[in-house]
């Protein structure tokens, strides 16, 4: 499973990148408005950190403004990857996008006939909110399951890219269920390494050695 993450901090992204953890970031206007900075500017710099998908949100809600909105999104790099809500217009926007060669993330998925919808019109990733549908008292990790049926049944080449990732358990189930990637925030992404037996038998090496050592 591909590990995106869900940031427009660059420092954030640099370190994951670092590490070797990340294939692409998830961008929003929310995210940027949280680094200040001229949207464009941002998202350059972004790209120029990771050579995976890099997605940049459209603020325009009918179909051919979100269209207009892609396009110029899309001429920042090669790898901006131009995210539309799973709408009627952002599907018909998906679609305009997809016939030029431009990727598209269909965002704001909550059903598994949603992601039917985004797939059909050619999506290259669409991205159920597990968070979200778990907040309103549903499983929102059965979602991706009846999503990654759906799509095995008839072989759609759209991706799942699972968000409103919340903690390290939604990252397992995640990638137990066969999603295809997942994008998660910086807070959760760090902790995936961490585990308190690591850090315990760490201490216990380093105490040995000293020992050994006389020291």
């Amino acid at each position: 499973m591909k590990f995106f993450i869900d940031t427009a901090n660059v420092d954030d992204i640099r370190e994951a990148h670092s590490m070797g953890l990340i294939e692409g970031v998830t961008t929003n206007p929310s995210l940027i408005a949280k680094v200040g900075g001229d949207d464009l500017e941002v998202l350059e710099a972004i790209c120029s950190v990771v050579e995976g998908p890099v997605s940049a949100e459209v603020i325009a809600t009918d179909a051919e403004g979100m269209a207009r909105e892609g396009q110029r999104l899309a001429g920042i790099a090669d790898n901006i990857v131009i995210k539309v809500p799973l709408t009627v217009d952002g599907l018909k926007a998906a679609r305009a996008l997809r016939s030029e060669g431009i990727g598209v993330n269909v965002t704001l998925c909550f059903n598994a006939v949603q992601a039917l919808m985004a797939a059909k019109a050619g999506a290259t990733f669409v991205s159920p909110f597990v968070g979200r549908i778990d907040d309103i008292s549903y499983r929102g990790m059965d979602t991706v399951r009846e999503i990654r049926t759906i799509y095995d049944n008839y072989g759609f080449d759209t991706e799942i890219l699972v968000a409103s990732i919340r903690n390290p358990l939604h990252v397992l189930e995640a990638a137990l269920m066969g999603a295809d990637a997942a994008t998660v925030p910086p807070a959760v992404l760090f902790k995936l390494v961490s585990h308190p037996l690591t850090d315990i038998g760490l201490e216990r090496f380093l105490a040995d050695h000293k020992k050994a050592k006389g020291s």
